[in-house]
């Protein structure tokens, strides 16, 4: 539970306008069983997010637990069934269609995120802020096409993604020139010079406060104090050599599409194993075609209206999606950690849609796998029934997964506590 004096200066914060991470405090961490070894190795997340959902009688189970036959689309990453859960009924009565996408991650829409502290903010883009400059990124978003709306920072503007594989290897592998960088240094120092103009309209004001508010403005000038420590270690990471490169360097082509997903997976996975981010995203959008299909393209296919000719058509696209993401769960699974654990053991992956059912415009239901993390997997997860008295949002599966991440909060999103059916702990 947090204490008064917590909850005092986040609200201040939100107050005055600005809104900064506060950092970890290793004396109120909550004591943990695990080993050193454990502790010690960094954990990751990765968001993966479709624009027009999955066929729903092609997605889910049949019955709950482990035991399921598998189906159409889960089929791809069955071999590592028990390192994920599948999960039904989950959403946060989001409405609205291809427009209520977005709130995936997020569970809030554009049009309500001024009533929010944190705007529609994404658990991408959360657990960046927690990671901030430990990392060279702290996150990458990357996406095929226009992308699909899936990322949001804490100001309610979205994240537009990377959409050329060939910019993600340069992020990663290719340092720059000395220009480059000293143009970086001056981005840098720029901000540092607002952050001394903030301390000194503070200092200013200061003496003219009563003794609840000077201790506010203390909190707040410490948190300011913060800041400019990232942006010194922001700096550091100018000159810092990248790592080397274990694959052969990507050719610029332009304009993405759905064939370079593998590429895109690659270079998260490449991302998270030299510990560049550790915190990255895929998002695929609605009008894009795949080499072989008919001129409808993907849109079209998903409005199927159970035709069977457009849904063997939107059986093919989506089978490319889930294999392509079960080649993703296999590297990561193939690279050791530190601990002799793998990659996969300590990175939670999230894959799914804001889109129920894209035929008939559903935001109800979505589809969420949750994969790796070393937590204990359920199979297929069946929530109370959206209809009914005990229905559980999904901001609950994405605070319990942000406190797995490490974040000492207590909501997120619409949240109405943490998703107590599965133990994220």
């Amino acid at each position: 539970m947090k204490t008064k004096q917590q909850i005092d200066r986040r609200h201040f914060l939100r107050g005055a306008g600005i809104s900064l991470a506060l950092p970890t405090l290793a004396s109120l961490a909550p004591q943990q069983s695990r080993s050193a070894d454990q502790q010690n190795v960094p954990k990751r997340l990765v968001c993966v997010g479709n624009s027009l959902g999955y066929w729903p009688d092609g997605f889910f189970p049949k019955v709950a637990g482990k035991n399921y036959q598998t189906t159409q689309s889960l089929k791809f990453i069955d071999h590592h069934r028990e390192k994920f859960t599948v999960f039904s009924n989950l959403d946060d009565d989001s409405t609205g269609g291809h427009s209520g996408v977005g709130t995936f991650l997020s569970g809030i829409k554009i049009k309500e995120a001024a009533g929010f502290p944190e705007k529609n903010m994404t658990l991408d883009q959360r657990a960046a802020e927690h990671v901030g400059s430990a990392t060279r990124y702290p996150s990458i978003v990357t996406g095929v096409g226009e992308g699909s709306d899936l990322c949001w920072n804490r100001s309610g503007v979205r994240i537009p993604p990377i959409t050329n594989p060939a910019r993600v290897f340069e992020a990663l592998f290719v340092q720059a020139d000395e220009s480059i960088r000293k143009s970086q240094r001056y981005r840098i120092g720029q901000n540092a010079s607002i952050i001394d103009a903030l301390l000194e309209n503070a200092r200013a004001v200061k003496g003219k406060l009563n003794q609840a508010d000077r201790n506010k403005l203390d909190q707040y000038l410490t948190s300011v104090r913060d800041v400019e420590k990232q942006l010194q270690m922001s700096e550091v990471w100018v000159d810092q050599p990248k790592p080397k490169p274990t694959i052969e360097p990507i050719l610029d082509t332009g304009q993405s599409h759905l064939e370079c997903i593998p590429l895109f997976y690659q270079l998260m996975a490449l991302a998270l194993q030299t510990d560049s981010t550790r915190v990255t995203s895929l998002e695929t959008p609605v009008r894009l075609t795949l080499t072989g299909l008919t001129e409808m393209g993907y849109h079209g296919l998903s409005h199927h209206g159970k035709d069977p000719e457009r849904l063997k058509g939107l059986a093919k696209v989506e089978a490319y999606l889930l294999k392509h993401f079960a080649g993703f769960l296999n590297q990561i699974s193939d690279v050791p950690a530190e601990d002799g654990k793998s990659l996969l053991d300590h990175t939670l992956v999230v894959f799914g849609s804001g889109m129920g059912n894209g035929s008939t415009h559903s935001n109800k239901r979505l589809p969420v796998v949750m994969a790796g993390g070393g937590v204990q997997h359920l199979g297929h997860l069946i929530s109370p029934d959206r209809d009914g008295s005990g229905k559980i949002p999904l901001s609950n599966l994405w605070l319990s997964a942000l406190q797995w991440f490490g974040l000492e909060i207590d909501r997120f999103g619409k949240s109405t506590g943490t998703f107590s059916l599965m133990n994220l702990g």
